[in-house]
């Protein structure tokens, strides 16, 4: 769980660095002509969606992930319902889901 929040955050500071490198890539009058601002700008709309469909993939893993390991506890709690230490386990899976 804690590398898929590294991966997030690492993805995150991606997307902070598309807008910067779009903030300061689109011509001022003065360079218009030299730079084409459309591939550019194209260049940077694709590494967008490339971090974000990304990152979607992640999330969605971690999910399925957590989601299977609630469901394992459910079966353990619903064997053993006096034990106390799986119900916490099983309710801080859930609060991740």
């Amino acid at each position: 769980f804690f590398l898929i929040q590294e991966l997030l955050r690492v993805m995150r500071t991606i997307d902070d660095r598309i807008v910067h490198e779009l903030n300061t890539t689109i011509p001022t009058a003065s360079f218009v002509g030299k730079i084409d601002a459309g591939q550019t700008c194209k260049e940077l709309y694709q590494s967008l969606m490339d971090a974000h469909t990304s990152r979607e993939r992640i999330i969605k893993n971690c999910i399925a992930q957590t989601s299977s390991v609630v469901k394992t506890l459910r079966e353990e709690r619903e064997k053993a319902q006096d034990d106390v230490a799986l119900l916490k386990q099983l309710r801080k899976e859930q609060t991740k889901v």
